[in-house]
Parts: structure tokens; C-alpha cells; sequence
């Protein structure tokens, strides 16, 4: 059966609050045993829909599905945002709890009106999508543009597809593309995703929902931030992990970021086949500890300092990471945030001394970096990773400080089982950094070579 909402009063004008219409026809099609809700021809300005079981929303090319820009037609009751410090995000657009077989698609466009908030006297800007304990979700075929926060949440659920999907959003902090909180069986491919922060998280907030069997396949990313963020929030297991035949371009801060800093465990991850152009910190791994109520990041089912977790079973290969003219400068967020710079760079794994991260390879890899960066303009001190349940000190290693790299291309310290073969590291311009440091690390192969271009550069200037 198929639904046209324009048969059950729907205006598609743009203006008219259509929430109702689209309500109805949602809720009629799942009663009926399922089918299609079809929006055709015009603009849907709705509030909160909620997405029901065996129900597919198909938004055709000449339609598009507008959030309202009054926060006053946003429910209440749709779950919450798990970071601590982002409760003005807890607000949905599109959401589902405890359902099934869902299914979004059309090639049309939903739009979050991302400039419309937040409104006077309010703190919420609405979350574009978001399923709670579903199953059998699909995602294909459209574009989610100008989210007014994350774009899209799934949270513990399973048997999720999102295929050849478009994500854009610069307008506003928070422009998540795909976040995955305790999934299982996640198959992510042909997708196009540009924001203003990490473009795909996996995370995990409970030990009763692993995040585990992901599959993210032929996509493009670009964003001010992280490309791929694996972790931070990570209280339970991330496992089985599969990234592959990938483009990164202009991504101002990390392309894989791999972070277990709230006592859980991430493993067996495989990142293959990878093109990165202008990216800060091609990757970026870290087993640590965090607990920051009142700051970036910590989970709200954390309620105190945890125990360093593991991590372990990490493998990058066939990576090859290219900067241009344009990584000469600095690069900030909406003008405030300095998200990378020259000084910035480079590849990083690190680990409190006493909890080792066990079995990382790199294998065919090639870093190109602007190089460029003078000794004085990073400091001479570079701290350790704290264990914080014990140590004292305030200066620690972590997840967003140091905010400079003390390595040209490569810094690694505390792994247990480290294997690099057939590892290339180049500099555009003469770089006054040591060019790698591998610390405490119990070596398996150690196969590293180094260009200077700017050498070459000269040398060829003396010939002509």
C-alpha cells in the first residue's frame, strides 16, 4: 500500500504546519501491515515524526522534507543526546524507538533548517534523525542537508544499511554525519559526507550493546573536524571493524581517530585502501583514561574516573596521505576554533606505560606532509599519557592536548607488537622536527624510509 500524504491534508507548501498529515499517514500505513508513506511535489515543513514499524518514507526528487524552524514543534520525548555537555541537542526531528523494518528513501532531500536555531530563549537545536533500539533499518538514496546538530543517531540497535546517502552541513557546531552508539551489523557504503564535525562515529555507551561488525565501504568524506572517530565515548566494546577504499579531502583535524578512554575495550579494526588529501592527522590512536563532567566529551552513563581499558589488534594498509599548499596555514572552526595547523601533523599512537596497546601494522603506507614547522614554534616538553586514576599531574597527554606534534610524521609510544613495512614519509618543505620517534615499544619489523623534497626540489633549481 502506498500513502500519499497530500491525500490526507498535507499542503507541501513550505509554510503550513503539515505534522499531523504526515503523522497520520505514518501511523495508518504500520496499522495497515506496512508500506509506503509517499511525499511527492513540495515542500513538508513537519516538527517530530515518529517513524513506525514496517513503514518506508519515500521522499521523490521533487520533494523535500522540511523541519520546522519552531522548536515549540519538537517533542520531548525522544531519548536524549549521550554526551554529557550536549543536552541541548536532545531534541529530534525524525525518531524511532523500539520499532522495525524502517526504511527512508526517494532521492529527495530532508532539510534541517539549521539556521532557524536555536530560537530566542531556547538552548535545543534538534538532532535530524534518531532510532533507539531498532531493527532492520535502511537509509538510501537521499540527502540530509543543514542539520541543526548530529544528522543522523543509531543507538543500540541492529541490521542497519545506509547506502548511497548525501550529508552536508556548515552551518552550525555538532554537524555529525552517521553516529553509531552500541550497533551491531552496520553496512555503510557509496555515501558523500561533508560537516562541521566527526562525518562517522562508532561508539559505545553500554557493555550490554557492543559496537560491532561494521562494514563502511566507497565513501568521501571532508569535514572540519574528524573523518572516522572510533571511540571517546567507548564504555563498552567496539569490535570487528572493516574501512575500506576510501577518500578523505580537506579534514582538518584527524582521517581515522581511534580513542578508548572510558574503560572499554576496541579491537580487531582494519583500515584498507585509503586516499587522504589535506588531512591534519592522517591517524590518531589513544588508550587512555577520562572523566570530564564539565568539559569536551564524557558520557552521561559515566559517573566516575575509569579504569584505562585495552585496545589491541589495529591494522592500516595501502594508506597513502598527500598535503598540498593549502596545509601551509592554519585552519579554524566558524573562526574561533583552531582545529589543525602545520605544527599539528603527523601520525600518533599512545598509551599510558602500563596498558600497552598490543598488535598495531602499518603496511604500504606513504605520508606526504607540508612539512615546514621550525623547533621553536612547538615546545620542548612533550607530556606523557597519565594513568588518572593515579597520577597527579594536571599536564597530560590526551585526546585533545598536545595541540602539536613533536614528530615530523610519526610518533608512537607504548605498543606491544608494532610491525611497519614498506612505510614512505615525505616533506614538502624542510622540517626542523625529528622525523619519527618510536618509544617503549616492543618492535615486530621496523621498515621505514625518508625523502626530503625540498632537497630534491634544489637540487633539480642547480641543475637548470
Amino acid at each position: 500500500m502506498q500513502y500519499d500524504v497530500r491525500k490526507y491534508g498535507a499542503a507541501g507548501d513550505g509554510r503550513t504546519d503539515d505534522t499531523a498529515s504526515v503523522q497520520n499517514c505514518i501511523d495508518l500505513c504500520s496499522s495497515k501491515g506496512g508500506g509506503t508513506v509517499l511525499l511527492d511535489e513540495g515542500t513538508f515543513r513537519c516538527g517530530t515524526l515518529f517513524l513506525k514499524s514496517d513503514v518506508t518514507i519515500k521522499i521523490t526528487e521533487s520533494a523535500v522534507l522540511l523541519a520546522s524552524p519552531d522548536i515549540g514543534e519538537y517533542s520531548a520525548d525522544t531519548h536524549y543526546n549521550r554526551y554529557r555537555n550536549e543536552k541541548d541537542l536532545d531534541r529530534c526531528f525524525l525518531y524511532a524507538q523500539d520499532e522495525k523494518n524502517l526504511c527512508i528513501t526517494g532521492n529527495g532531500r530532508i532539510v534541517g533548517n539549521a539556521e532557524a536555531f536555536p530560537n530566542k530563549n531556547s538552548i535545543y537545536r534538534p538532532m535530524m534523525i534518531r532510532f533507539l533500539r531498532c531493527e532492520n533499518i535502511t537509509l538510501e538514496q537521499v540527502r540530509l542537508l543543514d542539520s541543526a546538530a548530529w544528522t543522523t543517531a543509531f543507538l543500540d540497535s541492529r541490521d542497519i544499511w545506509v547506502r548511497n546517502v548525501k550529508i552536508h552541513n556548515d552551518k552550525r557546531y555538532n554537524g555529525d554525519g552517521l553516529d553509531f552508539d552500541g550497533c551491531q551489523n552496520v553496512f555503510i557504503d557509496n555515501c558523500q559526507i561533508s560537516g562541521t564535525d566527526d562525518n562517522l562515529c562508532l561508539q559505545s555507551s553500554s557493555k550490554n550493546y557492543p559496537m560491532e561488525n561494521v562494514h563502511i565501504t566507497n565513501c568521501q568524506f571532508r569535514s572540519i573536524c574528524a573523518a572516522i572517530r572510533i571511540g571517546l565515548k567507548s564504555i563498552g566494546t567496539i569490535r570487528d571493524v572493516v574501512i575500506s577504499n576510501c577518500t578523505m579531502r580537506n579534514v582538518w583535524r584527524e582521517g581515522i581517530k581511534i580513542e578508548c578512554s572510558e574503560g572499554g575495550e576496541i579491537s580487531d579494526i582494519s583500515v584498507q585502501n585509503i586516499v587522504m588529501h589535506n588531512v591534519s592527522r592522517p591517524v590518531f590512536v589513544l588508550l587512555n583514561n577520562r572523566f570530564l563532567p564539565d568539559d569536551l566529551g564524557s558520557s552521561i552513563e559515566l559517573i566516575e574516573m575509569p579504569q584505562i581499558g585495552a585496545m589491541k589488534n589495529l591494522t592500516f594498509s595501502n594508506i597513502t596521505a598527500v598535503d598540498d599548499e593549502e596545509m601551509q596555514k592554519p585552519h579554524m572552526r566558524f573562526g574561533k576554533d583552531l582545529m589543525g595547523a602545520p605544527w599539528f601533523n603527523g601520525i600518533r599512537i599512545d598509551a599510558e606505560e602500563n596498558h600497552p596497546i598490543k598488535n598495531v601494522t602499518f603496511c604500504n603506507v606513504r605520508y606526504e606532509s607540508i612539512g615546514g614547522v621550525k623547533k621553536t614554534q612547538i615546545p620542548e616538553e612533550y607530556p606523557a599519557v597519565e594513568d588518572q586514576l593515579r597520577s597527579q599531574k594536571k599536564l597530560t597527554s590526551e585526546n585533545y592536548y598536545p595541540d602539536w606534534s613533536r614528530a615530523a610524521f610519526l610518533d608512537i609510544r607504548n605498543v606491544d607488537g608494532l610491525y611497519c613495512s614498506a612505510v614512505q614519509f615525505c616533506s614538502q618543505y624542510e622540517d626542523e622536527r625529528k622525523a619519527y620517534y618510536i618509544e617503549q615499544s616492543r618492535i615486530l619489523k621496523q621498515e621505514i624510509f625518508i625523502e626530503n623534497k625540498e632537497m630534491e626540489r634544489k637540487k633539480d633549481e642547480r641543475r637548470i
